[in-house]
């Protein structure tokens, strides 16, 4: 049985993934992982990571360690759902080296803008918290939007209209 995943759980699947690397990479986290690990939950259901590049060994490792360390791990990232602007790894902020891969959290900005199309209570709940923290402000949120608004045509799932009304909403408080 899988449980949630604390930050002691999440610290423990980085080291394992980070010995079972066989080369230099990097590993982004996003969502729930980027919540507990900076600390406004406690827990995530899901471990949601980008491998950049994908390695095959790492890949490898994953059903296993989610089994041994009972934690649910997903690939899926802010660039999977919404379109983000280049150089969203070096806006990444740096967590830890482990073994030959570096953990980041996902772009802050590109997360926050992800949870608002999702429009879920948690998502927004977390957009909040990022608000309240000063990991993002209104400003960026804006700015980014206009930025990637262009480009939302290539996600189809996007309600472009909607997503610009959500944007605004919480922007706008």
């Amino acid at each position: 049985m899988r449980e949630v995943a604390n930050a002691d759980g999440i610290r423990s699947f980085m080291r394992a993934l980070g010995q079972a690397a066989m080369s230099p990479g990097r590993v982004l986290f996003t969502g729930g992982a980027t919540a507990v690990l900076i600390g406004w939950r406690e827990t995530t259901i899901d471990i949601d990571i980008k491998l950049v590049p994908d390695q095959d060994t790492i890949l490898r490792a994953i059903p296993a360690l989610k089994e041994s360390l009972h934690l649910n791990v997903e690939l899926a990232s802010p660039d999977d759902f919404i379109p983000v602007r280049e150089g969203w790894m070096d806006r990444s902020p740096f967590v830890a080296q482990e073994g030959r891969l570096t953990f980041y959290h996902f772009e802050l900005v590109a997360q926050a803008l992800a949870k608002i199309e999702r429009g879920h209570a948690q998502d927004l709940a977390d957009v909040h918290e990022m608000l309240d923290r000063g990991l993002v402000s209104v400003e960026q949120l804006r700015a980014e939007f206009q930025a990637i608004e262009p480009q939302l045509y290539r996600y189809p799932a996007i309600d472009p209209v909607a997503f610009a009304r959500a944007v605004e909403a919480i922007v706008n408080g």
